[in-house]
């Protein structure tokens, strides 16, 4: 299987797009992570995009996960950008879905030069508690889900591993919807 990130750009009047479509939204993806195909993802905090990680057999797989989704068909999904994970750290739980905003999450990203050490650092900061789940995209890019909302504390977590490039750390932050 492969685990894809899809980084998707939300479009004009956002909210006003998805409230139609929403309950089948969240009932489709619910569905699909039921399935094993979506691991966990939502929208940032200003609603101006969106994340979700798939989980597909064949790259060709993605494409209609994506754009048969009713924030896709309905506009309020205009464009996305997909990457697989060479390596991914899958999450213990699948947590339960949270649509009021409550469930914080900040995305870290970052380079490492050593990803066979980074990744023993984002199996502790799971073990921890610390990280939902992550990995490595090829040439040591990392994308972590970190618990949280604080920023600063979510990239010190990696920075103090001493495994990534600290000056190419940078968090945002995401609700972590399901």
């Amino acid at each position: 299987m492969i685990v894809f990130h899809v980084a998707i750009e939300t479009g004009d009047d956002y909210v006003a797009k998805r409230a139609p479509h929403r309950e089948a939204h969240l009932q489709r993806l619910m569905a699909l992570r039921a399935r094993g195909l979506v691991i966990g993802g939502g929208p940032s905090p200003d609603g101006r995009r969106a994340d979700v990680f798939y989980r597909v057999e064949q790259p060709d797989d993605l494409r209609r996960l994506v754009e048969e989704d009713p924030y896709f068909t309905g506009g309020a999904w205009p464009a996305y950008t997909p990457r697989s994970f060479a390596q991914f750290l899958e999450p213990w739980e699948m947590p339960p879905l949270v649509i009021d905003g409550s469930h914080p999450v900040t995305l870290v990203e970052g380079v490492t030069a050593d990803v066979e050490m980074a990744s023993f650092a984002l199996i502790e900061a799971r073990g921890a508690g610390r990280m939902a789940f992550g990995g490595f995209f090829a040439g040591g890019e990392t994308l972590a889900v970190m618990r949280g909302d604080d920023a600063g504390t979510a990239m010190e977590d990696l920075r103090a591993s001493g495994f990534w490039e600290a000056d190419t750390l940078r968090a945002r932050p995401l609700l972590h919807v399901l």
